[in-house]
């Protein structure tokens, strides 16, 4: 659905990206994920025909954006971190306004205005006032606007930005619903756990790359791969450590409380070599395996910034 191959973009001496590429399948919820000014907006924009890429392709559907611009329009819908919502009218007349720009106009309009103020769960709140709605109304409303043209493909720029709890669990059910229903989805946060629990993937961006990209658990797996291996002993610790010492591929070996920790960079297969030479050496282990990261961290060690 969505291919960006090599996308750059300066703002004069800043480098906002930096040979971006990224790849979206039709029908996926995928969560763009970097800390503020890692080039998340400037993508989007690029990809929603606002804003001229300095070089690289961007692919939606069979459109070449950056080579035209204005025939995504139809494609998309567009929800910028800062929306623009308008005082003084009431959310069915900010619905029919957007609607007439898409050509829906009268009694027709109307009853599609409020099929999607029901699908955001705003269907009571058809004669409120804009002002008068809280933010996290403010945000459906918006999502709303979005889907009256029945895009294939919907952007979202920090849908949840500023909401309370349960504002972002009413956003992020809305948005597992048009999951659902079909709708590919590009969402950014700057928070990787808000987006890890309902995203089919996840991309993380640094310095207008895409450093890493696919399920959390992939990711997760992959980054702890690194991490020590953690061994509780029942019998025979101190003689294990003794033999262990003498493998060229352990790195360094340290004790916490009752567990062991192993530095090892080998694979799952030779994981399971290792444990089956330190039990034919006599140990009786009880637990084996990788120390588990926390989302934030493997955020954090992923961009970069462990320690800072």
């Amino acid at each position: 659905m969505v291919k960006i191959e090599e996308l750059r973009k300066n703002y004069g001496k800043f480098q906002a990206l930096d040979g971006m590429n990224l790849d979206i399948k039709k029908g996926e919820l995928f969560g763009f994920v970097g800390p503020n000014g890692a080039g998340k907006t400037t993508t989007m924009r690029i990809m929603s025909g606002l804003l001229s890429a300095d070089g690289g392709t961007v692919m939606v559907g069979d459109v070449n954006v950056t080579a035209h611009p204005t025939k995504v329009k139809d494609k998309i819908g567009y929800m910028p971190d800062f929306f623009g919502v308008y005082d003084n009218l009431k959310a069915i007349e900010y619905m029919e306004f957007f609607a007439s720009i898409y050509g829906f106009y009268g009694k027709s309009a109307r009853k599609l205005c409020l099929e999607m103020m029901d699908l955001v769960n705003l269907a009571d709140k058809e004669n409120a006032y804009v002002d008068g709605l809280s933010r996290g109304m403010k945000q459906r409303l918006c999502l709303a606007r979005c889907l009256i043209h029945n895009p294939e493909l919907l952007i979202l720029d920090e849908p949840a930005s500023g909401l309370d709890p349960r504002a972002r669990f009413e956003m992020k059910e809305i948005l597992r619903n048009l999951s659902d229903m079909g709708k590919t989805i590009l969402i950014s946060s700057h928070i990787l756990p808000e987006l890890a629990e309902m995203c089919t993937n996840v991309g993380i961006v640094e310095h207008g790359k895409l450093v890493v990209s696919g399920t959390v658990d992939e990711i997760m797996s992959r980054m702890n791969s690194s991490n020590p291996l953690v061994v509780k002993f029942e019998e025979g610790q101190d003689e294990t450590i003794h033999f262990l010492k003498e493998n060229p591929a352990i790195e360094n070996i340290s004790i916490r409380s009752d567990k062991v920790y192993i530095g090892f960079q080998g694979n799952s297969m030779e994981e399971g070599r290792l444990l089956g030479d330190m039990v034919r050496h006599g140990a009786v282990i009880s637990s084996y395996g990788r120390e588990e990261g926390n989302l934030e961290s493997l955020f954090m060690q992923i961009t970069g910034n462990e320690g800072e």
